[in-house]
């Protein structure tokens, strides 16, 4: 999910900066709104899997820098394994047993 997400930040980064340039302002209001949703949705994925991790949501900070070195970041999120058990956010999402 993370992928997706991310190319679709870097697609409409690229949108935003042909329309600024052929001074298409819908086609730019509408990436930048389309941008900054993608954005809120990576940070609380984000913050999710830093709370998985066992680390706190500040760390979802760094991954503000702009693409591609917030790409480093959000392969560390997606490769690093989560805590076994509980942490201090909570249970373990990985269980799903309810029985």
């Amino acid at each position: 999910m993370f992928i997706i997400f991310y190319f679709i930040n870097i697609l409409c980064l690229m949108i935003i900066w042909d329309s600024f340039h052929s001074q298409s302002w819908a086609v730019f209001y509408a990436a930048l709104v389309v941008l900054v949703a993608s954005i809120c949705i990576l940070l609380v994925q984000a913050i999710k899997r830093l709370h998985d991790i066992g680390l706190d949501w500040k760390y979802s900070l760094y991954l503000l820098i702009p693409p591609p070195l917030n790409f480093i970041g959000f392969i560390w999120l997606a490769a690093k394994k989560g805590q076994d058990g509980e942490n201090e956010y909570g249970p373990d999402p990985r269980k799903t047993d309810v029985i």
